[in-house]
């Protein structure tokens, strides 16, 4: 079980961005393009959100709470939010915005991911959700920008 969970929290972030790297490649160029777009912009604004909240908001690893050794290797540093989670909640929730039924099986993934990283200890529940929460604000919020910017300028 401690294999699968090593393997959950270091590497299946991997697929995420196999899956959306081919959804990418399959679309036509016009979706492609608004997909870069809102994935430069969501990654950003993302990126930003995460910066301020770990400032904000410090949580200690489990196992440095815990005193206990983790599954997967890691600085004893903040713990939130979850960069992982981050990252493979940003994918699951751009291509959520494109295709619902990819989408989600992106956010099966995620969730794996993040469950993983709780379970292997370098993780509470609380960072990976923040994470996850992060991850479609800034995907909303990136959304809200390029409808209104695309309105005035014809970019996407």
């Amino acid at each position: 079980m401690d294999s699968l969970i090593v393997f959950g929290a270091s590497y299946l972030y991997i697929l995420s961005g196999l899956v959306a790297g081919i959804f990418f490649l399959v679309q036509p160029r016009p979706s492609q393009k608004r997909l870069v777009i809102l994935g430069i912009l969501s990654a950003a604004i993302a990126g930003l959100l995460a910066f301020v909240a770990g400032k904000l908001y410090v949580d200690p690893r489990p196992f440095v709470a815990g005193n206990f050794v983790p599954l997967v290797p890691h600085a004893a540093d903040n713990g939130f939010p979850s960069d992982h989670s981050l990252l493979v909640g940003l994918i699951a929730a751009l291509v959520f915005a494109f295709d619902k039924r990819v989408g989600t099986i992106l956010w099966i993934v995620a969730i794996a991911v993040g469950t993983s990283r709780v379970l292997a200890g370098v993780h509470h529940p609380v960072d990976v959700f923040g994470s996850f929460l992060i991850s479609i604000a800034a995907v909303v919020l990136g959304e809200k920008i390029v409808r209104v910017v695309s309105t005035k300028k014809k970019i996407v």
